[in-house]
């Protein structure tokens, strides 16, 4: 797990740019805090910086940028390969490897770009990665990430520069940045409480989308501006041949199979010359990860909890329970509120563009305490989506089921009405529902925060609402399987990833996601709805699997969630700090939302009437975000 930034410039290459460099490589120092290193070709016009945070050979020999033993290719990566061992075997059994200088999984990589090419090295890797490689013979710069998104890579053209790098905050010390706000990502903040790749808060700025990979030939042929990237592996296609063919062997036959691929993952995940553990919520994902390691491991695993002092938001009882009976190595810490408040001012530093998922806060803080004992950890993402593990696989068929006999008029007509009601404020999404032409619609907006986001942001339009699946077109499939597809490609790639890789290299930490392993992912979306949803709870399969090492009664109870008291916050302890932010002068000054709907939404919460904390935070965080970058 690292860090890196880099630039190519054809004209005018800064006589200054090793400093410029290490000062790009500086700004992302927490991603790598054990070594740093930068690389230039003047001739080239093309410069590297890297920052190193050491899990697999301690030694020099896994500083980068490295260069292939020919001399071909200069790489930086940002990741882990966690098959790279067989991947050396592969090349030593061919008589195509070099002579090993240590035993990295960077090396690893150079060595396969050096015999297979680009696309079939990222098609025979397991892991996690972002990429940077310079192929000096062909004056080629590529880069890529890996299949789900778990690694971060922005890139873009400005003032005829190509910027690249792990995080925003490396690009904007480069002079040939420019920060202009694009008011169309800010809305996508304000709809989604994250800005979706490609887009990113700033014009002229993109973010890789997961499996793809661009590559630019900067010596003549096609202006490099033009070239876009393509995807060597998708989602999408692996979710529609699932669908197409799906599992067909005995319950107890699908919990096997999924016992046998994720313990294939977790072994390959644990693999580190740094002390691993795991975070554990006592909930069904993370219980079944931490069972299958402590399973395969020979001494007690390291697992980490946090619990909160609220009611309904402290699920650390429950992890104590389930650490104790696998025999884990177990540490909790209770955090009182003023503990995760403390967290908020750092937000904008952690998360270089707006973000307003609240559960960053507790995951800053697990992250924390964590990286304390241990330099890795295995988390349980990923099963919600992939098993069908939210509480809206179970009642939102059913509600749009019953609108849909309703025609869409008359639907329309007593949306008008009941809006107008003031008893029917607390229900306002139930109200917007009722406008959904259809079930993808219905779906959107149930999982926005702010549907009609361009009439809050001033100069935003509706060209960015998201798209008809059409990957599934053609496919027998139902309503959730449709919203488990929608969930994996945008919620757990755009939120999720981004806020647990922000979250741990804040604190120097690599997280690592078994249930992500596109192996696990491939036979998940083979098994049939009844095999992950039944008797109205999600992930069925998990459960099995889990029963067979933790005794039920320990994990079976509603999902929590990973929460804070957010709502009752902006109301009490937050208030004064949310007031200065929503101002409204400071609003209208900046001028980039509507006033008048933004302080109707704060007077509508702070008066109880509404819960807004969703709608509010994401504002909130631009705003705070803006007062750190831009003011």
């Amino acid at each position: 797990m690292c860090g890196f930034a880099g630039f190519y410039c054809s004209q005018g290459f800064p006589h200054h740019a090793e400093s410029l460099l290490e000062a790009m490589a500086l700004r992302i120092a927490h991603r790598g805090p054990d070594d740093s290193g930068c690389w230039v070709d003047e001739k080239a016009g093309i410069g590297l910086a890297h920052r190193r945070l050491s899990i697999i050979d301690l030694s020099k020999a896994g500083s980068q940028p490295m260069h292939c033993c020919t001399g071909r290719y200069v790489l930086i990566f940002n990741g882990e390969i966690y098959n790279h061992r067989e991947l050396r075997s592969m090349l030593d059994g061919i008589g195509k490897a070099p002579a090993w200088r240590g035993h990295t999984d960077t090396e690893t990589l150079l060595a396969c770009f050096s015999e297979w090419g680009i696309d079939k090295t990222l098609n025979s890797v397991v892991g996690m990665f972002a990429l940077a490689l310079w192929d000096r013979k062909e004056n080629v710069l590529s880069l890529a990430r890996d299949r789900m998104g778990e690694k971060p890579l922005y890139w873009g053209w400005q003032a005829g520069t190509l910027l690249f790098g792990s995080e925003l905050k490396a690009l904007s010390v480069h002079p040939a940045f420019r920060d202009e706000i694009d008011p169309d990502a800010l809305g996508l903040l304000l709809r989604s409480n994250c800005i979706p790749s490609p887009w990113t808060i700033y014009k002229g700025i993109k973010k890789l989308e997961p499996g793809h990979c661009v590559s630019f030939p900067l010596v003549g042929g096609k202006s490099p501006e033009d070239i876009e990237p393509y995807p060597y592996w998708c989602i999408g296609n692996v979710i529609r041949n699932g669908l197409l063919h799906p599992f067909t062997g005995s319950d107890a036959e699908a919990v096997d199979a999924v016992e046998n691929v994720l313990s294939l993952s977790i072994s390959g995940q644990m693999l580190a010359d740094v002390p691993v553990g795991a975070f554990l919520s006592g909930g069904i994902d993370s219980s079944v990860v931490v069972a299958l390691m402590q399973a395969s491991s020979q001494r007690p695993v390291r697992t980490f909890s946090i619990g909160f002092e609220e009611k309904g938001f402290n699920e650390a009882q429950h992890a104590l329970a389930v650490a104790r009976h696998l025999g884990t190595d177990h540490t909790e810490l209770y955090v009182r509120s003023n503990d995760a408040l403390d967290v908020i001012p750092s937000l904008p530093e952690v998360y270089c563009e707006p973000f307003a998922d609240s559960s960053q806060i507790p995951s800053i803080l697990v992250s924390r305490l964590a990286s304390q004992h241990v330099t890795v950890a295995l988390s349980g993402d990923g099963g919600d989506e992939l098993f069908g593990g939210y509480k809206h696989y179970s009642f939102v068929p059913t509600l749009y089921g019953r609108l849909e006999k309703i025609p869409y008029g008359l639907r329309k007509v007593a949306a008008d009405v009941l809006s107008m009601l003031p008893s029917f404020s607390k229900v306002k999404t139930l109200e917007d529902l009722m406008y959904a032409k259809d079930q993808e619609e219905f779906y959107t907006t149930f999982t926005s925060a702010w549907k009609q986001y361009e009439e809050v942001v001033v100069n935003a339009s509706d060209r960015l609402q998201p798209g008809k699946a059409t990957y599934l077109r053609g496919v027998e499939g139902c309503f959730v399987s449709w919203m488990m597809a929608q969930d994996t490609r945008n919620y757990l790639s755009n939120d999720i990833l981004e806020k647990m890789d922000r979250s741990a290299m804040a604190n120097s930490l690599e997280t690592r996601m078994p249930l992500l392993d596109h192996r696990v992912l491939e036979l998940a979306w083979t098994l049939p709805l009844k095999m992950k949803i039944r008797d109205g709870k999600g992930k069925w399969v998990l459960r099995e699997l889990l029963y067979r090492y933790v005794p039920q009664e320990l994990v079976d109870r509603p999902k929590q969630g990973f929460s804070i008291p957010l709502a009752e916050w902006l109301r009490t302890s937050l208030r004064e700090w949310a007031e200065a932010c929503l101002e409204e002068e400071r609003l209208k000054r900046e001028g980039f939302f509507d006033v008048n709907k933004v302080r109707k939404d704060w007077a509508e919460h702070l008066s109880g009437r509404r819960n807004n904390v969703s709608r509010l935070w994401s504002v909130l965080m631009f705003q705070a975000w803006l007062e750190e970058y831009k003011m």
